[in-house]
C-alpha cells in the first residue's frame, strides 16, 4: 500500500467529486500548511470530511484545479508499470479505431491520464505534459512507451500557455531518439511533420473526419483553406479533385510544410500559398470580389480565457460573415472553432448571424442548409463529466 499524503474536502464541498467530476479546484480543498508544503505534482489520497475515499490524485496546491484524478483506487500505485498499463489501454483503443499508427493516442482526462496528451506518427511520438504532475511522471511515461511499442524518438512539446498555470515553464525538447523525418498518414495522403518548430503537437488529428468529409465535396471546385497550418484540408481536396487551392496563413514556416506536402502528394501545381493575417487576407479578398467553390475556416482558439468569450463570438461572426461572402453561390464553408470557452449553441448562433449578414437567407434563393455538426474525432474521446473535453466544434454548410 503506497504511503501517500492525505488531503480532506471541505465540509459540502464533496458533490462535484461524489458525481464522478475528475478535478478537485483549490476552494474545495482544505489547505492546511501540510497541504501547502507538498511538491507540485504529488500523487496524494483525498477523502471527504465524511471519510469517503475518492481516489488518488495529482496534486498541485499552486493550481486552481489543484487536483486530478489519476485513480478511485486510493491505494493505486501510480507507477512505471500503472503507466504502462494505463498506457496499453489507450493503445488498444486506437488500433480498434484506425489502421494505421497515426493517432491522438493520449487525450488526457478522457484517458484517465490528467493533463497528458500524446500524438503518434507511426515510430515517432509527441509529448506534451500540461501538469505538475505529468511532468514529474514524464520519465515513467517515456518508459512505457519503449515498452510497449519501442518509438524511433519522443518529443516533448511542452510549450502550452497552460503549463503556466501550473507553474511550469514551456520548452520544447527530444526526451529520447530521433524525430527527424516525421510524417502523419491520413486518409490516404502522406504530409511532413515538425515536431519541434511546427505548432502543438505537429498536427491536428481531431480535424481528421472533418477534413475527408470536406475533400469529398471538392471535385472541380475552387478550394480557399484559411488559416491553413500545414495544408491538411487544402491538399486534401486538391487531392480529390480541386481545380484550385488557396492556402492562407500568416506563418512561412507552416506554408512551407505545407507546400512539400502538394509536392509529395504530386498536386503543387494546383496549390498556391499565400502568406497574411488571415482575418485581414480575407477582407481584402471580399473586397477583391474573388468567390471559391470550397472555403475553410479553421481558425486558432478565439477564446483563450472565460473573459474572452463575447469578443470570441463576435469575431466568429465576423469570420462566417467574410467566408460565407467569399463562398460561391452553390458553394460549401467549412467553419471550426477549437475554443472550448464557447459552447456549440455560441457557435452555431454565431455563424448563423453572420452567414444571415453575408445575405445567405431567404427561401426564394434558396435557404443556407447546415449539412454536419460535429466534433473531434474518436481518438478525442470526451470525458462524460467534463465539458470541457467537448472543445471542437465544426459546421458544415451548402449556400445558396
Amino acid at each position: 500500500m503506497p504511503d501517500r499524503p492525505i488531503l480532506r474536502l471541505l465540509p459540502g464541498r464533496d458533490r462535484r467529486v461524489k458525481a464522478g467530476h475528475p478535478w478537485v479546484f483549490s476552494n474545495e480543498i482544505a489547505m492546511t500548511p501540510a497541504a501547502r508544503s507538498l511538491p507540485a505534482g504529488s500523487v496524494v489520497r483525498i477523502e471527504g470530511d465524511d471519510g469517503v475515499k475518492h481516489g488518488a490524485w495529482h496534486f498541485n496546491a499552486h493550481s486552481l484545479i489543484a487536483a486530478r484524478r489519476l485513480s478511485t483506487d486510493p491505494d493505486a500505485a501510480c507507477d512505471a508499470a500503472w503507466f504502462r498499463a494505463r498506457l496499453a489501454e489507450a493503445l488498444a483503443l486506437r488500433e480498434r479505431l484506425f489502421g494505421a499508427p497515426h493517432y491522438r493516442l493520449v487525450h488526457a482526462e478522457a484517458d484517465g491520464l490528467p493533463g497528458l496528451v500524446i500524438d503518434r506518427y507511426g515510430d515517432v511520438v509527441a509529448l506534451q505534459a500540461n501538469t505538475a504532475g505529468m511532468e514529474a511522471a514524464t520519465p515513467m511515461i517515456v518508459e512505457a512507451l519503449h515498452a510497449l511499442f519501442a518509438p524511433r524518438g519522443i518529443v516533448a512539446r511542452n510549450d502550452s500557455a497552460v503549463r503556466g498555470l501550473e507553474g511550469l515553464a514551456e520548452e520544447t525538447r527530444l526526451l529520447a531518439g530521433d524525430a527527424a523525418g516525421a510524417t502523419v498518414e491520413e486518409n490516404g495522403l502522406r504530409f511532413p511533420v515538425d515536431l519541434v518548430g511546427g505548432q502543438k503537437t505537429g498536427w491536428f488529428f481531431d480535424q481528421r473526419e472533418h477534413r475527408a468529409r470536406v475533400a469529398r465535396l471538392a471535385a472541380g471546385a475552387t478550394v480557399l483553406d484559411a488559416f491553413c497550418h500545414t495544408g491538411g484540408f487544402g491538399i486534401g481536396c486538391a487531392v480529390a479533385g480541386a481545380a484550385q487551392v488557396t492556402l492562407l496563413d500568416r506563418s512561412e514556416h507552416a506554408l512551407a510544410t505545407a507546400m512539400q506536402a502538394a509536392a509529395a502528394n504530386n498536386v503543387a501545381d494546383r496549390v498556391t500559398a499565400q502568406r497574411g493575417e488571415a482575418m485581414d487576407m480575407l477582407e481584402r479578398m471580399v473586397g477583391e470580389g474573388r468567390r471559391f467553390g470550397v472555403v475553410v475556416a479553421d481558425p486558432p482558439a478565439f477564446a483563450k480565457a472565460r473573459r474572452d468569450q463575447p469578443a470570441a463570438l463576435r469575431a466568429y461572426g465576423k469570420l462566417a460573415r467574410l467566408a460565407a461572402t467569399l463562398t460561391e453561390r452553390g458553394g460549401f464553408l467549412f467553419i471550426a472553432s477549437c475554443s472550448h470557452h464557447v459552447a456549440p449553441g455560441e457557435f452555431a448562433e454565431a455563424v448563423g448571424w453572420g452567414v444571415h449578414r453575408a445575405s445567405r437567407q431567404g427561401r426564394a434563393a434558396g435557404e443556407a442548409r447546415i449539412l454536419h455538426m460535429g466534433g473531434a474525432g474518436p481518438d478525442h474521446p470526451l470525458h462524460p463529466m467534463l465539458p470541457e473535453s467537448a472543445y471542437l466544434k465544426g459546421m458544415l454548410l451548402h449556400l445558396p
